[in-house]
């Protein structure tokens, strides 16, 4: 009987302290809410970016994910997931956030010495995003176009 009440008191414990860091956590994040979440974008139908931003403690963390489209002579396009990557000093200023990713296993070997590549989301008015590569300005890259997901 004694051990019952141990375990129940340790689970209202515990209870207790994720009420507490969640009620605290609204104050911390305020700021980081139009960031936070996972954000995607498509080309040719398929996925070609997942990006996920979270809020630890107040602090922005997440990681990108790219994806290779295939376009093979007579075949239809084909998506294939890379490496997920961490973001590197994940920055936002309410419009903008600021990361960077690395570059070493983009293109191995000759990617191995890269410099981590900078990157801007620039959050649009209608709940949309633009992915723009700060690392490489004059290349003609493509425009893309995050939506924000709820999974």
């Amino acid at each position: 009987m004694r051990s019952k009440s141990i375990l129940a008191s340790v689970l209202i414990t515990i209870s207790a302290a994720t009420g507490i860091s969640q009620a605290n956590r609204p104050n911390e994040t305020a700021s980081t809410a139009p960031i936070v979440g996972i954000w995607r974008c498509e080309m040719d139908g398929l996925p070609a970016v997942t990006l996920n931003v979270t809020d630890e403690s107040g602090s922005l963390k997440g990681a990108v994910l790219f994806y290779l489209h295939r376009r093979d002579p007579g075949q239809p396009v084909t998506a294939t997931p890379g490496v997920p990557e961490p973001l590197f000093d994940p920055k936002f200023d309410g419009k903008v956030l600021r990361f960077q990713v690395s570059h070493r296993r983009a293109h191995p070997p000759g990617s191995l010495q890269d410099v981590p590549v900078s990157f801007e989301l620039k959050l649009n008015d209608d709940g949309k995003a633009e992915l723009v590569n700060q690392s490489e300005p004059d290349l003609n890259m493509p425009v893309f176009i995050f939506a924000r997901s709820a999974y």
